[in-house]
């Protein structure tokens, strides 16, 4: 809890069953008040694990539902939960949960309504081991977003991400993608809202157990987040309306 705001973690598993556990210890108890797990039919133990632990919430789908369709599952839940402050958190360890307090402290205190953990400020996403084409792909379509959402971030592709309750109930993040796409559709909804995002610098983890997208699929994931841009832009200009948008219209 955080001055009477409820703290809602959600943790969108899929065969993390190697990395849950380090990553639930270092959650920061008793500022988080609720722990929310959705294994996406995992083909190893992550639930076993995750109820070993005594995490009280686990949503367990039978098939895979995809990275979007995995974060919808987990945000319906928080707010169903009552969730104020929401963070979604890999259980892969590839981000530190250990920024949780800092992400809640800015949205509790009413400075930013979105909190992004960028591995782009500051200079440590190669030497933290991105890949050479990951870092250039990202700071081109970031470059890219930034012109025709006609916002500025460092980046918009961090799995890190902080919301308070008020934005997971004014955009319609269930007409997105249950794909990896979700992520950029749904940043493109909360800037169509226009509601401010803020960013902190999140230090930058790639090994065997964290989970990253092959070259094929972070291609297809690329030449989405152009198509996401273009139509944001358009709808923006009342060219194109995408339903996307439907709460804020």
């Amino acid at each position: 809890m955080y001055k009477d705001k409820k703290v809602i973690v959600v943790l969108p598993a899929y065969n993390a069953g190697a990395t849950l556990e380090k990553t639930y210890r270092e959650i920061p108890f008793p500022l988080v008040d609720e722990v929310i797990l959705c294994d996406d039919a995992s083909k190893d133990n992550t639930v076993e694990i995750g109820s070993k632990l005594g995490i009280k919430h686990i949503i367990s789908h039978k098939q895979n539902k995809g990275y979007g369709g995995n974060q919808k599952s987990l945000y319906n839940k928080a707010l169903e939960l009552g969730g104020d402050i929401v963070i979604m958190l890999h259980p892969d360890y590839q981000y530190t949960p250990l920024l949780i307090p800092s992400m809640v402290n800015i949205i509790g205190e009413g400075l930013f309504p979105v909190v992004l953990g960028s591995r782009i400020l500051g200079k440590g996403a190669l030497s933290g081991g991105m890949p050479l084409y990951k870092y250039i792909a990202n700071r081109f379509l970031t470059a890219f977003q930034n012109v025709l959402v006609r916002y500025k971030l460092s980046e918009y592709h961090t799995g890190y991400r902080a919301f308070s309750g008020e934005v997971l109930r004014n955009v319609d993040f269930n007409a997105n993608s249950d794909d990896f796409i979700f992520d950029n559709q749904m940043l493109s909804q909360i800037i169509m809202a226009k509601f401010h995002i803020g960013e902190i610098t999140c230090p930058t983890k790639y090994f065997e157990e964290a989970s990253s997208i092959n070259l094929r699929r972070s291609t297809t994931y690329g030449i989405g987040v152009l198509g996401v841009s273009i139509r944001h832009l358009l709808h923006n200009l009342g060219i194109w309306k995408w339903n996307i948008y439907n709460k804020q219209s």
